[in-house]
């Protein structure tokens, strides 16, 4: 198999939310396979995208290990590992995997003690693009268009796939980046991990209180702006946390105590102290737009 123009042939696409849905659009319109096939739990979901043209026909695992030449994984973390036994018998010799986990650790864990040899089928994968909806209602065909790709190679794969895996990222539109999976999970962990996990926090505590229908009613663009991502699937965002535990925790860990900080300084009517802190947050928010 090859990476020219049309020639990734059959892609199964396990998983037609947000990402996946996303994904079958983009790859139809760059014309870079001869068939998409969907795997899905929710026919509500998988007939959606079928309709809408994200995939040519629907397939069960086993189906998709034996047909294809490529499997893109876009569940939820945690159900990597049953989609990589459900699949490792059937798995052709010729066939490639990678994922769009935004874990990596644990994925590739599994990946190794599930797949054995086969791991070197797999290459990891993380595009650094989505929304606060989900599912394949919430799918947009430029959606990887000009966002991150990382990749994050096994030491098992050959240069040759790897190569592969780049093209078929770069093919809807991704930049794409490696790094080390251990880097990824340490850098995700504080910048989209802490922030998802921040947000639903801030909606909590609020939705939580005794005042919570009062203060709702009175939210502003800045609220909406911080608890946007609040409203993405709960179920991925759980299966994130465990998955990443370590490098999450070492995170929140870090911002209790900026938090406790700051409330200090609050507490103590500390002008000067609070101003410097957000001064050097304002500077680092404001490089950011110029990057």
């Amino acid at each position: 198999m090859t990476a020219s123009k049309t020639q990734f042939g059959t892609i199964s696409i396990v998983g037609v939310g947000l990402i996946g849905a996303s994904l079958g659009l983009a790859l139809k319109q760059a014309g870079v396979a001869t068939t998409v096939l969907g795997v899905g739990r929710s026919k509500e979901n998988i007939d959606l995208a079928q309709n809408m043209g994200a995939i040519d026909g629907v397939v069960d695992l086993p189906q998709a290990a034996k047909q294809s030449d490529l499997i893109v994984l876009c569940v939820p973390v945690a159900q990597m590992r049953a989609a990589f036994t459900v699949m490792e018998p059937h798995l052709e010799p010729k066939t490639l995997l990678t994922d769009a986990g935004s874990t990596k650790g644990d994925v590739i864990l599994a990946a190794k003690e599930i797949l054995g040899k086969k791991s070197c089928q797999f290459v990891p994968a993380h595009p650094i693009a989505g929304g606060a909806q989900h599912g394949a209602q919430a799918a947009k065909v430029d959606l990887f268009k000009g966002k991150q790709t990382i990749i994050c190679p096994l030491q098992e794969n050959s240069p040759q796939d790897i190569a592969l895996i780049e093209d078929f990222w770069k093919s809807v539109g991704a930049v794409v980046k490696k790094i080390s999976s251990v880097q990824h999970d340490a850098i995700y962990a504080a910048v989209s991990h802490l922030p998802h996990i921040l947000s639903y926090a801030l909606m909590a505590s609020v939705v939580n209180s005794e005042d919570a229908e009062q203060k709702l009613s009175h939210v502003g663009a800045g609220f909406k702006d911080f608890t946007r991502i609040a409203a993405s699937s709960p179920e991925m965002w759980r299966d994130i946390c465990l998955g990443n535990d370590l490098a999450i925790l070492k995170e929140l860990d870090q911002y209790l105590a900026i938090v406790t900080h700051m409330r200090k300084l609050i507490a103590e009517h500390n002008g000067a102290g609070l101003e410097k802190l957000f001064n050097q947050a304002s500077k680092a928010r404001q490089d950011l737009d110029v990057l």
